[in-house]
């Protein structure tokens, strides 16, 4: 059965799903880790795919930007293709100098001010955990390849441009997130209100501390060791 956001049919889509926020870079994962590739969803060109990763099933799938993009992507995954397992894989921007250019953060806790999980939910937290058994699968997968991985707190924004007065170092200063982005809280609240597993992965991608940036095609197509650990942790 679709969805007026994915067209793929029950049985298209693995139980594991990697999703990185942009559709090219699941397309870049798709073509350079899979075998035996299908494309289950092109609707919006929020490309989906599934294939094998060492002779196991897995599929990847764009969110696309923020948390009621990855909260609708998500939410359909868990409820109408039996999705057990989406493991996010994107970019974030550094906080602190603890993390730079490339580095790959494993997310504990996402810290948020959205109204998502309230609005959604009826959550008043504004932090919301990983997975533990997910998360203990990446960290045993990134040993095994021998990648380093940091595990901390990240900020979920709701928005990309701030200027309300607060900056990067007071989010900092009061919650120690290492990192933000976009999609995480969301994810996470989706997760624990369908009794689901959810985890994130992010390569830092710039710095709002040194001011340091990758370039577009970096974000999509260099981010491989993330890739790697969340593909090797998905067939465990």
């Amino acid at each position: 059965m679709s969805t007026p956001h994915n067209n793929a049919k029950k049985g298209d889509i693995a139980k594991t799903v990697l999703m990185p926020g942009d559709p090219l870079r699941a397309k870049f994962i798709a073509d350079n880790f899979l075998e035996d590739v299908v494309c289950f969803n092109e609707v919006r060109n929020m490309f989906g795919y599934t294939g094998t990763y060492k002779g196991k099933k897995v599929s990847v799938m764009g969110s696309g930007m923020g948390m009621p993009s990855i909260g609708i992507y998500s939410y359909e995954l868990f409820t109408q293709y039996d999705v057990e397992n989406i493991i996010r894989v994107g970019s974030a921007g550094a906080y602190s100098e603890d993390v730079g250019l490339f580095d790959v953060v494993l997310a504990n806790s996402a810290y948020s001010e959205s109204s998502y999980a309230l609005t959604a939910f009826g959550y008043k937290e504004d932090e919301m955990p990983p997975s533990s058994t997910l998360n203990e699968k990446l960290v045993k997968s990134a040993k095994e390849l021998n990648i380093p991985l940091k595990q901390a707190k990240i900020h979920s924004s709701d928005v990309f441009y701030r200027d309300s007065g607060v900056t990067y170092q007071d989010i900092y200063n009061q919650t120690k997130s290492v990192c933000v982005e976009m999609e995480s809280f969301a994810l996470f609240a989706n997760a624990k209100k369908l009794n689901k597993h959810a985890a994130c992965v992010v390569t830092i991608s710039d710095s709002l501390v040194t001011h340091q940036a990758t370039s577009a095609l970096e974000r999509q197509e260099s981010f491989t060791k993330m890739m790697e650990i969340a593909l090797n942790a998905a067939i465990m």
